[in-house]
């Protein structure tokens, strides 16, 4: 039989960055199901004892006691208890606008939502949640410290391979500041050392943190960035090759030349024959 717990503390609206809304525990009966279907709440399950099986999709998970498994919002999902070792699993359902932020920073997918328990919080959590749930004029902040452990824990047990990370906010203000030093030092000799010395940053941090935010080296975008600039130049205006080869953060216009035509697959000449405007007034 199905034992339910509901959180009596409603939001207000829009407040809410993290909502447990019930949690419960059930000794399944041989062969239970739930589904196919969908929901518009997160549902983790602990198993305790038992198998079973999940499908999501064209994939289909046996699970046993130590792993969980997380339903997403408007994944169809199925999952089923065996017919000669049911399953015993607790849950826990719950929404808010952080979840999907934090589940980003874990390996889990709606087509990959299986991971292990640990052997403290996961299989204890049902009762935690039951005995905080009976203290008096806290709101439900007890609850949501809780769940808050539990992520925590998630994030320890399948964090997401480093490539995969989301780009954290103070990242991405490095980012920003990385752009707007090449764009307002890219005509002249600047080096990845230099901006890297502008931020107190490592060098190499710096240029891993800036091709996973802009999919390019500091380098390349560089060179892009200059490219594409100089292309304007040749279009717009009058200005010879070896002008605009010092205007773009080039001494030497060969080498000015020699990387254009490496970015641009024509000479800056033919670029300027094919796209300069007859009507330039100078």
């Amino acid at each position: 039989m199905a034992i339910f717990k509901y959180n009596t503390y409603r939001p207000a609206q829009g407040l809410s960055g993290m909502h447990l809304h019930y949690w419960g525990k059930e000794r399944c009966a041989p062969g239970h199901s739930v589904g196919p279907g969908v929901r518009d709440i997160y549902k983790v399950h602990f198993i305790h004892a038992g198998t079973g099986i999940v499908t999501v999709g064209e994939r289909t998970y046996t699970l046993g006691a130590g792993q969980a498994f997380l339903i997403y919002p408007h994944i169809v999902t199925y999952y089923a208890a065996d017919s000669h070792d049911p399953w015993t699993y607790s849950w826990a359902a719950f929404t808010g606008d952080e979840i999907a932020r934090l589940l980003a920073a874990t390996r889990l997918t709606p087509e990959h939502p299986v991971f292990p328990m640990d052997g403290l919080l996961m299989p204890e959590l049902y009762d935690r949640l039951t005995e905080a749930a009976a203290l008096e004029d806290c709101l439900d902040l007890p609850l949501k410290a809780i769940m808050y452990d539990f992520f925590a824990l998630l994030l320890r047990t399948v964090p997401a391979a480093p490539e995969n990370l989301p780009v954290p906010r103070i990242k991405s203000r490095y980012v920003e500041e990385c752009l707007h030093f090449l764009h307002a030092h890219y005509n002249e000799n600047v080096t990845v050392e230099m901006m890297s010395a502008s931020l107190k940053l490592d060098r190499k941090y710096l240029s891993a943190l800036f091709k996973r935010s802009v999919g390019l080296p500091p380098q390349q975008y560089l060179l892009n960035y200059r490219m594409a600039k100089a292309c304007e130049l040749l279009a717009e205006t009058r200005c010879t090759v070896g002008e605009i080869s010092r205007s773009v953060g080039y001494q030497d216009p060969l080498l000015f030349s020699r990387m254009f035509k490496k970015v641009k697959q024509v000479s800056p000449s033919e670029y300027r024959s094919r796209h300069q405007e007859d009507d330039i007034v100078l």
